[in-house]
């Protein structure tokens, strides 16, 4: 397991301890780079994680090289390329090699990713960006940039996965060199997807698996993410598209103008606080720290069973991994999507709790 990070020690906490629990009973090691945080997620790690392997760099070398970097001290057979804003099920490794038991082309293999409000994010499978499908989504076309062959529930073969979870041998990716060092951060996982296909390896998607990725932690939608997106298509373009030189040229002017009109989403964030919890889901009561919420008459301690019958809506839930499978609170979160609530997980016997209401903006942290 690899995880890279940067400057998001409270996701990355949450994100361990999804990944301690799918490990259990598997054979494994988990490696976190740290790309120069400078934040408390080194003292997170040695505090919380001491058994995890940790390679602290001095500045910030990107998502492919630092992904090399976990890489080139893995040992296992496989791995799997994991942000630290993902958080997966406790199923998500068994559920893997069930599926790819008697795959002999086995390439990349990714899961269905939803955001913070519980909604599928449709680039967990993607189409090639040839000529054509890059103008249209460029254009603001995204029929066939998405692979949509497929449905978001469905397990079979796609083109493209995306890097925030990418399992594969490592014998695999050593010897197509890992992801490309010319991208610094986007791209990355189109690359090595195209590659493995170019090497006769074939990519999977796995719709029966969901894991949440909040999305956006290490950047903001902004004019730096811009430069650094839509560079990244222009680095795709020149390596793989070099055959037509005109329809290239069309494609590298429109990503420069793409970038120089790039406009920043504005936030339409609604700030909460402690008080602003309405239902605080545990299935053992005493877990709950009502203590925090004594000023606020509305709020209700209550099982998973119970809050998924309720059907809210329009409220803050806060799930408690103290007793709580995290299987059963993406569930949970995907049955009361779309009704106006809101969502937060807290890790176990953490004073935080942390989610996301956008995959276009930073995600939230609330201590105590």
């Amino acid at each position: 397991m690899i995880v890279l990070n940067y400057k998001v020690p409270y996701f990355l906490q949450l994100c361990l301890e999804s990944v301690t629990r799918a490990l259990v009973n598997i054979d494994s090691e988990i490696i976190v780079v740290d790309n120069n945080s400078q934040d408390s997620s080194i003292f997170m790690l040695n505090e919380n994680f001491p058994e995890i392997k940790l390679i602290a760099n001095t500045q910030n070398v990107g998502f492919a090289k630092g992904n090399n970097q976990g890489v080139a001290n893995a040992k296992g057979e496989y791995i799997c390329i994991l942000n630290p804003d993902v958080v997966i099920p406790e199923n998500c490794f068994t559920k893997i090699f069930e599926y790819i038991e008697g795959i002999s082309n086995l390439g990349a293999l990714g899961t269905r990713l939803i955001d913070g409000t519980g909604n599928y994010l449709p680039e967990s499978k993607r189409n090639f960006p040839t000529l054509k499908v890059s103008l249209k989504k460029l254009l603001g076309d995204n029929a066939t940039y998405y692979a949509n062959q497929l449905a978001q529930d469905e397990n079979g073969p796609v083109p493209v996965l995306v890097g925030a979870l990418m399992f594969l041998k490592r014998s695999v990716y050593v010897d197509l060199q890992g992801f490309d060092e010319d991208y610094f951060m986007y791209g990355e996982d189109i690359d090595l997807s195209y590659r493995l296909t170019q090497q006769g390896y074939s990519n999977y998607y796995l719709g029966s698996v969901k894991a949440l990725h909040f999305k956006g932690e290490s950047s903001l939608k902004d004019k730096v993410y811009a430069r650094r997106f839509y560079g990244a298509m222009q680095i795709f373009n020149r390596k793989h598209h070099k055959s037509n030189a005109a329809t290239n040229w069309l494609i590298q002017t429109t990503l420069k103008l793409m970038i120089l009109t790039h406009k920043t989403p504005q936030s339409k964030k609604k700030l909460i606080t402690l008080n602003s919890v309405k239902f605080w889901v545990t299935d053992t009561i005493n877990s709950a720290d009502d203590s925090l919420f004594l000023s606020e008459k509305e709020l209700k301690t209550i099982s998973l069973e119970k809050l998924n019958a309720s059907r809210v809506t329009g409220s803050l839930i806060v799930y408690d991994l103290n007793d709580l499978n995290i299987e059963a609170i993406l569930e949970s979160i995907c049955l009361l999507k779309n009704n106006q609530n809101r969502f937060r997980i807290r890790p176990s016997n953490c004073n935080f709790i942390a989610g996301s209401d956008s995959s276009l903006e930073l995600g939230e942290i609330i201590s105590w």
